[in-house]
């Protein structure tokens, strides 16, 4: 039925693009994930520690180095769409200015930076250079999904995160510096590759436009506290359990949030092959069709987030191995606050869409906010098993904030609020269950074969529409 509807209003296209998409997407993200338990053994849980503190200052300095601007393609590609490339290349190079003056800035004041974050200069640098080139990878595959295309950015992700996880592994055992290595392995591939797209950019555009900084600033700044909040708020339980209970401490749940990494990455496929499809039609102010297909879209993520969450014991025990099997009940909030990000995040395409980041922004730093303070209170009595709580806790003031912003807005009606309410008690009861389960290997083994079985009565039944789908897109 659902394919059915999507073949329908000419949204073959859209469709085919996003199976494909999220497919690929799915896999190059999972890559970085199948590799997370050789560095785990590799490494000792000190320098695991120290790279998640990395990873997560990268997460949070990329939103200031880069200003965001591709959340102006959404509108800009209505707007401009007879000079797109020219929009595009003229907000990489503004990215790029901005990304200089950073790296002018970390660099003045070197042992300043590096008390503060943790992290040594030299890897600071490193750093810089990546975010440099970066903004013209995820540039270059942001203009291709909105084309709808998928092939190129096929290649570029799966070459990326390849090339990322080999030389990774080679620097690590071959340099005496390990967690040099990691970073610089890390880094590598993408700076070389972006190297190449940015070229392509600008070829492409032959042009830097003031007008298009003009249009995209006002939509991309209010943006930046959003998303700087938002990468807070992902990266703060790690930085502050560094500085409050070590390193040591921050590798048990690193690797822990790793696991529930796996549903962040089916978010961020699923929503890369759904928002060009959702701006197509909230341009066409067409809610009734938006509110029928996102409930099969919801339908999708969560029967697969209810899969990972079932083999929750097995995934971190390969991940990390027995030395981080103690942390294993936090993997159950860990998880559950993965699932609120997935909904908010259907809400924040929408604001995103209208322009309204100042309420995107605000609502980011409310949940900023709040988790930092749950932390401060809460890591310092309990540990790191606090933070699994205090994320979950800041992520569902996040999805009540987005709700209503939007139906301020007046696009409420675009999904269905009883959907939401019941995903939400349906999956903290799972959760609960989940937890229990735990203690009950042999219960447990029993319902994931049941859950394997009905997969693949699903996949049999519309084994007919899919390969005609994957038939279509070859022609």
């Amino acid at each position: 039925m659902f394919l059915d509807n999507m073949s329908s209003n000419n949204n073959v296209k859209a469709l085919k693009s996003g199976i494909w998409y999220t497919a690929a997407s799915f896999i190059t993200k999972s890559i970085g994930f199948i590799t997370t338990p050789i560095f785990a053994r590799l490494l000792t849980k000190n320098e695991v520690g120290l790279y998640s503190n990395y990873a997560s200052w990268l997460n949070t300095i990329m939103v200031l180095a880069t200003l965001n601007l591709g959340a102006s393609f959404i509108s800009a590609r209505f707007d401009f769409k007879d000079d797109f490339d020219g929009y595009i290349s003229s907000t990489l190079v503004l990215s790029s200015v901005v990304t200089c003056i950073w790296a002018a800035i970390i660099n003045l004041f070197p042992k300043f930076v590096s008390s503060f974050t943790g992290v040594e200069i030299r890897y600071l640098n490193v750093m810089i250079v990546y975010l440099l080139l970066f903004a013209a990878v995820d540039m270059f595959q942001a203009r291709e999904r909105y084309y709808y295309g998928y092939k190129k950015t096929v290649v570029i992700g799966l070459s990326i995160a390849l090339s990322t996880a080999f030389l990774s592994v080679y620097l690590v055992t071959s340099l005496n510096d390990r967690l040099l290595g990691r970073i610089v392995g890390s880094a590598i591939p993408t700076i070389l590759i972006g190297l190449v797209l940015y070229a392509i950019l600008i070829y492409r555009g032959r042009s830097v436009n003031i007008k298009y900084w003009k249009y995209a600033l006002p939509i991309s700044l209010p943006y930046v506290p959003h998303v700087l909040s938002l990468s807070l708020l992902n990266a703060m339980d790690k930085m502050m359990i560094t500085k409050q209970c070590g390193a040591d401490d921050n590798a048990l749940y690193s690797v822990v949030y790793s696991c529930g990494a796996i549903i962040t990455i089916l978010i961020t496929s699923l929503n890369s092959a759904f928002s060009p499809w959702l701006g197509e039609k909230l341009n066409q102010n067409r809610l009734d069709e938006i509110r029928k297909i996102s409930k099969y879209y919801v339908a999708i993520f969560i029967y697969a987030a209810c899969g990972v969450m079932l083999i929750s014991p097995e995934l971190l025990y390969y991940m990390g191995g027995k030395q981080y099997m103690e942390a294993l009940y936090v993997m159950p909030p860990i998880e559950l606050g993965c699932v609120c990000q997935f909904l908010y995040t259907m809400y924040v395409n929408i604001e995103q869409f209208k322009k309204k980041t100042v309420g995107m922004a605000i609502a980011s730093m409310i949940a900023a906010l709040s988790n930092f303070i749950l932390n401060y209170i809460f890591i310092p009595q309990y540990g790191y098993v606090a933070a699994a709580y205090t994320t979950l806790a800041s992520y569902l003031v996040l999805l009540f904030i987005h709700m209503f912003i939007v139906k301020r807005l007046g696009l409420i009606k675009a999904y269905s609020g009883k959907v939401v309410a019941v995903v939400i008690l349906f999956m903290s009861g799972y959760t609960v269950i989940i937890h229990l389960l735990f203690k009950a290997a042999i219960v447990r083994y029993l319902v994931i074969a049941l859950y394997a079985l009905a997969s693949l009565a699903v996949a049999y039944k519309f084994k007919d529409k899919i390969i005609k789908t994957l038939k279509e897109k070859k022609k």
